[in-house]
């Protein structure tokens, strides 16, 4: 299989480059992750959102514990060649805190306030699935 697509990407001093995951009917953005070259070619072979874990130094298939799955449907580069986006059809929550997103702390007044409701219990987020 021809990987030369990969070579037009700037990849960091460790391999990597930052990944957005965004929901492709509403726009939100949900998570941003890491991702080597074999977790992007995973990725568009699979159609399925592949990450490369820094704390775990491997390969996460997303929603492979846990059963919330994006399901890959646009790969987009950005004009620097250096940042991946990910349009996606979400399976369930993309937070591990049980939120539809990550981002979910809006700093007002110069405090992180939560504003986004958990939707899934992050206790049982990975026992379920």
């Amino acid at each position: 299989m021809q990987t030369n697509w990969l070579d037009k990407i700037a990849w960091n001093k460790q391999s990597l480059v930052p990944a957005i995951a965004q929901d492709i009917e509403t726009k939100e953005i949900l998570m941003m992750a890491w991702m080597n070259r074999e977790a992007l070619q995973l990725t568009m072979q699979e159609k399925r959102a592949v990450y490369w874990s820094r704390s775990r130094s491997k390969l996460w298939f997303k929603g492979e514990e846990s059963g919330q799955i994006q399901h890959v449907k646009d790969i987009r580069l950005d004009c620097d060649n250096d940042v991946i986006l990910l349009k996606v059809k979400q399976v369930g929550v993309a937070c591990h805190t049980g939120r539809y997103n990550c981002f979910f702390q809006q700093l007002q007044n110069e405090k992180w306030v939560v504003i986004d409701p958990i939707l899934k219990d992050p206790t049982i987020l990975y026992t379920n699935n």
